[in-house]
C-alpha cells in the first residue's frame, strides 16, 4: 500500500478542500456527458456472478441501522449523489456533476450548496427521479420517527428547496467539512414508495427496494442468497451482468470450499481466511491477493455494563491481551498490529500512541489495586459485581472463535470469566450489536471511509440504544471527545483537522472502549474472467463499482 493520504482532506487547503478532492467543473461535467452518452447505447448484458459473503445482508433500506455486508445490495440496487473512488476522487452519480466552488455549485464559504441533476434516471418501477427524491432522503435521515443509522451531517442541513425537478438546493447551518463524505455514501430512496407510509421503520419499501443502480431486486431466499437482474435502463455504462446473486456462507471454511469449487466466484466479506492462503494463491483460474485495508479488529465492551466501567478493568483486560500471538499463530503475521481506530496510512494517524504490552502479572497487579478480590470460585468480583462476560462474535468465523478460546484462556489465568457465546451474523449485526445487547464482542469495522471524522461512532449522541443515530454501539460518552470532534469538523485545513483528531485517538487509546488488535491485510479472492474487481479503501465493501463487473 502507498502511503497516500487516506482522509479525503488530506493535503488540501480549504478552499481545495470546498472542490471536493479537486473535481473541475470540466472533468466532472466531462464525466457525466461520458455516462449519458454510454446510457444512450443499448445495453449488453451477459453472464452470472455469484458473490459469497460469510454474514447474511437483511437491511436494505439503506438508511436504517445497518453494516457493512448490506451495504453490498445498497450498492448494486441505489446511487448517492456522487460516489467516491479507489483514489479519493469524487464522482458524479445522480448529480450532472460534483458540486464545486468553481462550477457555483458551493459557495466559498462552504454553507450553500446548488446541486444539478441528470435529467435522464427513472426509478426501477418506471418512475422519474427528481429533485424530490432528494429531498425525501435528506429529510429522512434526520426524521426523529426514523432509525436512522446516521444524522451526523444531515442534522445540520437548513432550508432544502427543490428548484426544479432537476435542482435542489440547501444551507448548512455551519461549516462541516466531513460532510462531502457523507454525502458519497448517502443512497436516495424514491419519495414515491413511502407516500402514505405512517411508520417508514417498516414500510414494504424495506423488503423489496427499488432504486435507480445497476441492479434490480428479484429475489430472497432468508438465510440463503439474494437475486439481482440487470437494469437495462441503466444511465451509466453498466451493468454488465444478467444477474447477480449474493450468497449466504456462514462458515468461512465452507465459503472457500466452494470457492475452489467455482460455486463462488466472487469471496466477498469475510474473504478467505490466512490459513487457507498458501494454498489459495496456487488455485489454476483464480486471483487471489492480499488486500489492506482499513478495517480494524478489537474487542469491543459495553460501557454500560458495570463489569466494564471501571478504567482498570479495561487496562487489565488490554494487559490480558495477546495480540502479538494471535497475529502470528492464527492470522499468519498478514495483519498489522494496532493502536488506535485509525487505518495506519491516513494523514490522521497518530502513531505516537503508547505500544501495546502483553503482561499477566500487570494485569493481575492492576485488578488488585482496584480492590477486584478472587472469589471462592476463583472469579474476580468487587462490591457484588463479578468479573464475568459473555464474548460474541459471528458463528462460523472459525479464526475468531479461536481467537475467543485464547482469551478466555489467558482472562482465566488472571480470574476473570468470559463465556463464549456466538450468533448467525443476521442475529450478531442486527439489533444484538446495534441496540449495545451485548456484553463484550469481537468485531472488524471500518471507522474511517473517506474523510477522519468518527462522530458516528464516538459523538456520545450517536448510540442507538440511547436514541441516537449513529454506530456507538459501545456507548461511549467523553465530553472531551464530543467537543473535539465537533471542532475537527469544523475546519477545512488539514493540519488544524489533525491536531483534533490525534488528540481524540489519544483520548480513545486511554478511555479504551475497546481494546485494538490488529489493521486487517485481507486475502481476497475472484475468478480468473471476473472484470472490472477494484479494492477501494474509502469504502466498506468490494462491490461498491458493481455496474462495472463483467465477465470474460
Amino acid at each position: 500500500m502507498t502511503d497516500r493520504p487516506l482522509g479525503s482532506f488530506a493535503t488540501l487547503s480549504r478552499r481545495q478542500a470546498l472542490t471536493l478532492l479537486g473535481a473541475t467543473a470540466a472533468s466532472v461535467a466531462l464525466a457525466a456527458h461520458a455516462g449519458s452518452a454510454a446510457a444512450a447505447m443499448p445495453k449488453t448484458v451477459k453472464g452470472q456472478l455469484t458473490i459469497a459473503f460469510s454474514q447474511e445482508p437483511t437491511v436494505f433500506n439503506p438508511h436504517l441501522l445497518h453494516i457493512e455486508v448490506d451495504e453490498g445490495i445498497h450498492f448494486s440496487i441505489f446511487n448517492p449523489l456522487f460516489g467516491i473512488d479507489e483514489n479519493g476522487k469524487f464522482t458524479p452519480a445522480l448529480a450532472l456533476d460534483v458540486p464545486t466552488v468553481e462550477n457555483g455549485g458551493i459557495s466559498a464559504d462552504g454553507l450553500h450548496w446548488h446541486v444539478k441533476l441528470r435529467d435522464d434516471v427513472q426509478w426501477h418501477d418506471g418512475k422519474p427521479f427528481t429533485a424530490e427524491d432528494v429531498k425525501f432522503t435528506l429529510e429522512l435521515l434526520v426524521d426523529p420517527a426514523f432509525r436512522s443509522w446516521r444524522r451526523a451531517g444531515h442534522d445540520l442541513v437548513r432550508d432544502l428547496t427543490v428548484v426544479s425537478p432537476t435542482e435542489i438546493t440547501w444551507r448548512l447551518e455551519k461549516p462541516y467539512a466531513p460532510y462531502a463524505s457523507i454525502l458519497a455514501s448517502t443512497f436516495i430512496v424514491p419519495k414515491h414508495a413511502f407516500d402514505g407510509v405512517a411508520d417508514k421503520n417498516n414500510a414494504s419499501f424495506n423488503n423489496a427496494p427499488i432504486g435507480t443502480g445497476p441492479y434490480k431486486w428479484a429475489e430472497r431466499v432468508a438465510g440463503d442468497h439474494i437475486l439481482l437482474t440487470a437494469n437495462t435502463d441503466y444511465f451509466g455504462a453498466g451493468p454488465h451482468l444478467e444477474q447477480v446473486i449474493y450468497k449466504y456462507v456462514p462458515d468461512l471454511t465452507v465459503l472457500y470450499t466452494q470457492f475452489k469449487t467455482g460455486d463462488v466466484d466472487v469471496t466477498g466479506l469475510q474473504w478467505i481466511t490466512p490459513d487457507h492462503y498458501d494454498e489459495a494463491k496456487t488455485l489454476p483460474g483464480k486471483i487471489v491477493q492480499v488486500v489492506p485495508g482499513a478495517t480494524i479488529e478489537s474487542l469491543t465492551f459495553n460501557m454500560e455494563r458495570p463489569q466494564f466501567k471501571e478504567l482498570a478493568v479495561r487496562q487489565a483486560l488490554y494487559a490480558a491481551l495477546d495480540k502479538a500471538t494471535i497475529i502470528e499463530a492464527l492470522y499468519y503475521g498478514l495483519p498489522k498490529p494496532a493502536e488506535s481506530y485509525m487505518p495506519q496510512e491516513s494523514f490522521y494517524y497518530n502513531p505516537d500512541l503508547p505500544k501495546h504490552v502483553f503482561d499477566l502479572d500487570k494485569a493481575k497487579a492492576l485488578l488488585d489495586g482496584a480492590g477486584w478480590k478472587p472469589g471462592a470460585d476463583g472469579i474476580r468480583a468487587k462490591n457484588g459485581i463479578k468479573l464475568s462476560f459473555t464474548n460474541s462474535t459471528t458463528a462460523g468465523n472459525h479464526i475468531r472463535e479461536q481467537v475467543q478460546q485464547y482469551i478466555q484462556q489467558n482472562l482465566k489465568s488472571i480470574g476473570i470469566e468470559m463465556t463464549i457465546s456466538n450468533l448467525p451474523p443476521a442475529v450478531m449485526w442486527g439489533d444484538y450489536w446495534m441496540l449495545s445487547k451485548f456484553d463484550s464482542v469481537i468485531v472488524g469495522l471500518d471507522f474511517v471511509t473517506g474523510d477522519p471524522d468518527t462522530s458516528d461512532f464516538f459523538l456520545s449522541g450517536a448510540s442507538p440504544a440511547k436514541g441516537g443515530g449513529g454506530q456507538n454501539t459501545w456507548q461511549y460518552v467523553n465530553p472531551e471527545v464530543d467537543k473535539l470532534l465537533m471542532q475537527g469538523a469544523s475546519s477545512f485545513k488539514p493540519e488544524e483537522r489533525k491536531v483534533a483528531y490525534l488528540k481524540i485517538q489519544e483520548l480513545i487509546r486511554a478511555d479504551l472502549p475497546f481494546l485494538p488488535m490488529f489493521q486487517f491485510a485481507t486475502v481476497r479472492g475472484r475468478a480468473q474472467d471476473v472484470k472490472g474487481f477494484t479494492p477501494n479503501v474509502n469504502t466498506r465493501i468490494d462491490s461498491w463499482n458493481i455496474g462495472d463487473w463483467s465477465r470474460g
